[in-house]
């Protein structure tokens, strides 16, 4: 959630965006991030195809974020040099990132969350220093993420399908329940070894 504010001492007249929808699956050997692409500002819908999910590093890496824009931009390029410095390693680029979110005066400011996959591991990146690999291979940010993660758990649990499908209903579910998602889905996928 992004805050925009007028010169109003008070901040009377802000006007906030909201929304996104993030959702990683790790299932059945491989690995789908999604995002869905409406962007809200106040109580209007201003875009509906933003980009919220993609691939850095040479795509071995996929990042999906939630937030302000410019500050999710920001943190993704500064992962994508943490990856090139540890040829890599995303449990160090990521540690390393979330080290200098939670220390630098500038980055603190950000207002993101992170999803950040590879074959092998799955993390959530907070400005809190925050970093966080699911028990389940199931990881959600944003304003439907609960109900996105909620679902995917249950269709893995439930039903015989693979990661994509899980992902597509999932998505589709929290659509039909969070106001700041839509149904224009941004999705990526790799193979997972794990």
């Amino acid at each position: 959630m992004t805050t925009i504010a007028s010169d109003h001492p008070r901040g009377t007249d802000q006007k906030t965006f909201y929304g996104t929808t993030i959702l990683a699956v790790r299932h059945k050997d491989e690995v789908v991030v999604a995002g869905d692409g409406q962007v809200t500002l106040g109580d209007h819908v201003v875009k509906h195809r933003a980009k919220k999910v993609r691939r850095i590093y040479n795509d071995r890496i996929i990042v999906g974020f939630a937030g302000a824009t410019a500050d999710s931009l920001n943190l993704s390029e500064r992962l994508e040099t943490k990856l090139e410095r540890y040829n890599g390693n995303l449990t160090r680029s990521a540690v390393e990132l979330a080290r200098d979110w939670r220390t630098d005066k500038y980055l603190r400011r950000l207002e993101a969350l992170m999803i950040a996959v590879d074959e092998e591991r799955m993390f959530l990146i907070s400005g809190n220093g925050d970093i966080i690999e699911p028990d389940e291979g199931v990881v959600a940010i944003g304003s439907g993420g609960v109900a996105a993660q909620a679902a995917a758990m249950a269709l893995i649990e439930n039903a015989d399908l693979n990661a994509e499908k899980i992902v597509a209903e999932a998505m589709r579910i929290a659509g039909l329940i969070c106001i700041y998602t839509n149904d224009t889905i941004t999705m990526e996928k790799m193979p997972s070894k794990t």
